[in-house]
């Protein structure tokens, strides 16, 4: 489910403080950001979304966790066969052709992810959401060795570094000229499978041996 129909039908006065939320920030990005400016995107009374969050950062923090906790949720079974499980991870974390919508939220997770060098809070979120995908990666590359299907190696090393470069491409798509960014995103995809394919995929020799 992309992200802004998640807002569409709120159950909760939560969900609609995150919608509300949602809008305002990838409207007017963090730096212009400001209590009243996600109150103009709030449906009930102002004085409730005062009542519960006393600053911009306060409610930013809530939202981050919110957001997080539905990517996690939307990331891929693993139950899959191992390389079909690892292919579905990466259209879900590093996709080639993202609509508007998903670029326009890498822009305003970017800019929440360079405010968490300064803000612990903000830093506890996204150390969270990392160790969560790359448990999800460990957890396929480790079934894949045991089935025989991918080689032995340190699989914590490799998620770390599949991550890395996940976060590395999506932090250039916020912040770079959008007239190449598709084709810079297309080519760090290719190339990570194509490492993965060197690293991890055992040859026909090698399950025989």
């Amino acid at each position: 489910m992309p992200l802004g129909e998640l807002f569409d039908e709120p159950t909760d006065t939560r969900q609609e403080l995150m919608g509300a939320t949602y809008c305002a920030l990838c409207e007017h990005g963090y730096a212009e950001l400001t209590i009243q400016r996600i109150s103009d995107q709030f449906p009930k009374s102002k004085s409730l979304l005062y009542h519960h969050y006393d600053s911009k950062d306060e409610l930013l923090v809530e939202f981050l966790s919110f957001v997080l906790e539905h990517l996690e949720s939307t990331i891929p079974e693993d139950d899959d066969e191992p390389l079909e499980a690892l292919e579905s991870l990466l259209d879900h974390l590093l996709p080639t052709d993202p609509s508007a919508e998903q670029q326009q939220f890498i822009r305003a997770i970017v800019e929440l992810r360079a405010q968490a060098a300064s803000t612990p809070a903000y830093q506890t979120q996204f150390t969270r959401s990392t160790e969560c995908i790359q448990n999800r990666l460990v957890a396929i590359i480790n079934r894949g060795q045991n089935q025989g299907v991918f080689r032995p190696l340190e699989a914590d090393q490799l998620a770390a570094f599949v991550v890395a470069t996940i976060d590395g491409a999506m932090i250039q798509q916020a912040t770079t000229d959008s007239t190449h960014t598709h084709s810079r995103v297309r080519k760090v995809r290719t190339e990570l499978e194509t490492c993965l394919e060197a690293r991890l995929i055992r040859s026909d020799t090698e399950a025989t041996e």
